[in-house]
């Protein structure tokens, strides 16, 4: 069993959180109808992502073998025959399909718009792990795109309209993790002498730089979030010192990605860097108390 948990990867499922955001930004995170209706949406983009996972680790399968950790996945090491994964595979895709129907009866309300949303996200995973993966920047947009469609997803399983600046903001964030991924494992490539196509058109230099810009923009995007008028008038204005978190961990982040080079798994961060897990707590803290109790 663990090793079948390790295939789906479900330690991965913590980025699907974001589909909670809307919900969150919103104040209505205490509405019980509106909080199962976004739980519903997580464990079916759960689902869906960890049919993708699966796709990428079976065909990926030769080239992990020669990545020092990579190689340890259930499929490269063989602790799960290639016929378990597709059995697997097909009962993941027919539990997202099914619970979207069942989703869209039992909620009924702009459910199709986020099966839309799930289909998209499905197919363009499909084209990413056989082909656009190795198209440098491409590469890095797709995964930024899949976390906005988790805050799209959340916004319509919900009926909570998602502003542009936190669709900006999504972007920019993800792009900062794929970006610290992509130059992880440069470092890790250039220690091991091993590399893969998809590191071909990027080198340490211009992951540094692009690293740095997309820090700075996302720290911008967060501030332009908190200083909307929408946002200003759904929560006090105080909520604007709550950068002052974002930026604690950007750099953070930036310290452990440029000093000590642990972020070729941006998810690692999150599971085990305490001044990181501290911070989020905190900023979360502050939201709620921004949120529920502003005056």
């Amino acid at each position: 069993m663990k090793n079948y948990l390790k295939l789906i990867r479900v330690e991965q499922w913590v980025k699907n959180l974001f589909v909670f955001a809307p919900l969150f930004f919103s104040g209505k995170i205490t509405n019980t109808h509106l909080f199962y209706e976004s739980i519903f949406a997580f464990l079916v983009f759960s689902f869906t992502a960890s049919s993708i996972y699966i796709i990428n680790d079976y065909f990926d399968i030769e080239s992990d073998k020669k990545h020092p950790e990579k190689k340890h996945r259930p499929l490269a090491s063989g602790a799960v025959s290639k016929t378990s994964a597709r059995i697997l595979f097909v009962l993941l895709i027919l539990l997202s399909v099914g619970s979207i129907f069942l989703g869209n009866y039992i909620f009924q309300a702009n459910f199709w718009k986020f099966g839309v949303i799930i289909a998209f996200y499905f197919v363009m995973n499909l084209f990413y792990t056989f082909k656009l993966k190795q198209v440098a920047i491409v590469d890095i947009c797709i995964i930024a795109i899949g976390f906005v469609l988790r805050v799209l997803a959340g916004g319509y399983v919900t009926g909570v309209i998602v502003t542009n600046w936190a669709i900006l903001l999504t972007f920019v964030l993800a792009l900062v993790l794929a970006i610290g991924k992509r130059r992880g494992e440069l470092i890790n490539a250039q220690i091991s002498g091993k590399t893969r196509k998809a590191l071909d058109g990027y080198n340490v230099q211009f992951a540094d730089i692009a690293l740095s810009i997309s820090c700075t923009l996302a720290i911008i995007c967060y501030l332009m979030f908190t200083l909307s008028p929408e946002v200003q008038a759904r929560f006090h204005p105080r909520v604007f010192y709550t950068v002052i978190f974002v930026v604690f961990a950007f750099l953070r982040y930036l310290q452990q990605t440029l000093v000590y080079n642990k972020t070729e798994s941006p998810t690692k961060i999150v599971y085990k860097d305490r001044y990181i897990q501290v911070t989020i707590v905190l900023w979360v803290i502050v939201f709620l108390l921004q949120i529920y109790f502003k005056k």
